[in-house]
């Protein structure tokens, strides 16, 4: 909670750390009752009053009981914003509770030890319910913050607190987890929860990661996969060699993520906290107003401090402290849950303002599971096999989904791979590496191009226009063949295309491929050609973000690899795909863990809801002032309409629950 939830509450002097506020409540209220009963108030309802010798003296006792035990939080809260300079929330409940405490102080000392024509009408009951309004609105205020933080403490009981270790000599040794070192092998039987990041050395399994990535599907998993600490095993037992454990793991990553995104602020909360600071200035002089006002006008005292009093409980802005917080911890929460990663919660209000998406195609709108259609040597001195062996070679050291697929076709032909040095990634050109003394690289069609090198361009046409990535091998500057391979567009990407339309979001690709094929996805797709952008290098996406944000365009880009870092950095929102680099990742605002273009629909979605949910916690938390502070007043007293104190703690305390209240009902699709 401390974490989580205590730097959230900034306003207060952390009100996280003041007692158990449940019980502080329930005692309150049992306290609250025979001041009620005794009140004489109830001279003028419909239940008897209960008044008996002494029963004022129980009263101004239970009363003192009430400001010292239910006050406490409140007045410590406001010691911390006077040290600090900064008077909000807390002082208002403070100085409305002291208020009222001490004038009924004052009224019971004037009705029992001097005398007096009339009675003086002390507060006592309006105190009681005060302080158990604002003890209640606390209450679940505090449940409402532990709620948001849920996903935190489930993602931190995913993992189990022991693992079974693989020794040299083969013996299995139960450790604790957090002994466990990156390098070891750990077994993990069927049905466990994996206790570490790492990848399969040995066995078959399927992996439910439905509470770690958001993904319900089980995944299988093969030698040399990955797997997530905190996913859960499937039927089969497999050995794992851990790659990441404690703060390095995947889980703790991602905890820390949501974690900050929650202590983060954004603008709302920086707006709703000069709000805050302005109205405790504002009530404070209207209170002063109001007492000058009415002790002129009637020249009552006692009847000029009630209408002070009033003003001051009803104008305690507390539940605005709450408004923006309480929705973002909510938010970042259920996206965790649901595999949208914030990292930068302003992300969530600038969401709503997009005018177009900028999105990499490989891997983000296509499968990025190239296969090779096509091969073929244009050099009398190599072979077709030799031409897919030499880039394969080049190729060995890359996880790029170009390198996957010629690596792919060399292990279903059962070709042998040659070992190249000095191999070297050259962005957005190719890769390049020395294969017996020879300078051999893998270069695109339109480095081809610009370089003047000679190839068959009607061959290339027709590859590019059938939906194939083509490369081509130079050995010594001289083009000798080429692979062709064609990659599948995701099932969900014509839905996001079309839903973007439908938010009038201009959808935008970018890809280094050549244009006949950018353009034959984009046609399957239906993004307009205005809006296509190929055989684009690393700095030409960030150029290509410029270019739109020049326009007038609030723009968000989504990527995965290191040459989107620079681009997602750029735009207004940068989202990465979590299959994506660990660079992207970092560079991004909002991080899809699944590879899924449906979640960026889900992400606009939270991000609207999220604001929604916000401009309507800014109202029920400080709206009602509007109307409130001139009632409490007394501006419409002429028409009998006057607002009692205790109808102030009422009210201010029901503004607070439904704050709470309100942030707990957000969801995604709603």
């Amino acid at each position: 909670m401390e974490s989580n939830g205590g730097d959230m509450m900034q306003h207060g002097g952390q009100m996280m750390h003041m007692g158990n506020m449940k019980r502080k409540f329930w005692v309150s209220l049992i306290f609250s009752l025979p001041i009620i009963a005794l009140s004489p108030m109830l001279k003028f309802s419909f239940m008897p009053n209960l008044v008996f010798p002494g029963s004022e003296w129980l009263v101004l006792i239970l009363a003192t009981f009430l400001y010292i035990y239910g006050g406490a939080p409140f007045i410590k809260g406001a010691k911390a914003e006077l040290k600090e300079r900064k008077p909000e929330m807390m002082t208002l409940v403070a100085l409305g509770i002291t208020v009222s405490y001490f004038y009924s102080l004052y009224a019971f000392t004037i009705n029992q030890f001097f005398v007096a024509d009339t009675h003086v009408m002390d507060f006592f009951w309006e105190l009681a319910t005060l302080i158990d309004i604002m003890l209640l609105g606390h209450w679940i205020e505090m449940d409402a913050v532990m709620a948001a933080g849920n996903a935190l403490e489930k993602m931190a009981a995913l993992l189990p607190n022991t693992a079974t270790i693989v020794a040299d000599n083969g013996d299995h040794i139960e450790k604790p987890l957090n002994e466990v070192v990156i390098g070891e092998s750990v077994i993990v039987k069927a049905g466990e929860k994996i206790p570490t990041d790492g990848i399969i050395l040995d066995g078959n399994t399927t992996v439910n990661e439905a509470l770690v990535t958001g993904e319900s599907k089980a995944v299988t998993k093969m030698k040399n996969d990955k797997v997530i600490g905190g996913s859960t095993n499937g039927s089969g037992a497999i050995m794992v060699k851990v790659t990441g454990t404690g703060q390095s793991g995947y889980l703790a990553q991602v905890m820390q993520m949501v974690s900050n995104a929650q202590k983060e602020q954004s603008k709302a909360e920086g707006v709703a906290d000069k709000v805050a600071g302005l109205l405790v200035y504002a009530a404070v002089s209207a209170a002063i107003l109001t007492f000058i006002v009415w002790l002129l006008v009637s020249g009552d005292f006692n009847l000029a401090l009630e209408r002070t009093v009033t003003v001051l409980v009803i104008a305690c802005p507390h539940a605005l402290g709450l408004a923006i917080p309480l929705v973002v911890a909510r938010s970042t929460s259920i996206g965790a849950q649901n595999g949208l990663l914030t990292r930068k919660r302003q992300a969530l209000e600038d969401a709503t303002e997009l005018d177009a998406i900028l999105m990499d195609k490989t891997g983000t709108l296509t499968e990025g599971n190239f296969a090779v259609n096509d091969y073929k040597a244009t050099d009398t001195a190599y072979s077709n096999e030799q031409i897919l062996s030499l880039m394969g070679a080049l190729e060995s050291g890359s996880s790029h989904p170009l390198s996957v697929g010629i690596l792919s076709k060399l292990k279903e032909l059962n070709l042998k791979t040659i070992k190249a040095k000095n191999i070297q990634n050259l962005p957005g050109v190719g890769i390049q590496g020395e294969i017996n003394k020879k300078n051999m690289t893998i270069v695109n069609e339109k480095y081809l191009r610009e370089n003047k090198i000679k190839y068959d361009k009607n061959t290339a046409s027709k590859l590019a226009s059938a939906g194939n990535t083509v490369s081509f091998l130079l050995v010594a500057n001289i083009n000798v063949g080429f692979v062709a391979q064609g990659d599948q567009i995701k099932p969900a990407s014509i839905a996001l295309i079309n839903g973007l339309k439908a938010q009038h979001i201009r959808p935008v690709m970018l890809t280094g491929d050549n244009q006949q094929v950018a353009q034959q996805v984009a046609e399957r797709l239906g993004i307009d050609r205005q809006d296509v952008h190929a055989e684009l290098k690393p700095d030409d996406k960030e150029k290509i973000v410029k270019q739109y944000q020049d326009k007038g365009f609030k723009v968000a880009m989504v990527g995965d690899g290191v040459n989107d870092a620079p681009s997602l950095v750029r735009a207004n929102v940068g989202i990465a795909i979590g299959a994506g680099t660990d660079v992207a990742v970092d560079s991004a605002d909002i991080v899809l863990v699944r590879s899924d273009p449906a979640d960026i629909l889900n992400f606009l979605k939270l991000a609207k809801h999220t604001t929604r949910k916000m401009v309507q916690n800014l109202w029920f938390g400080a709206g009602y002032n509007i109307f409130a502070i001139p009632l409490a007043a007394g501006v419409l007293a002429f028409a009998g309409i006057v607002l009692s104190p205790a109808l102030g703690a009422v009210l201010m305390g029901l503004s607070t629950i439904i704050v709470a209240i309100n942030a707990q009902t957000l969801r995604i699709g709603k």
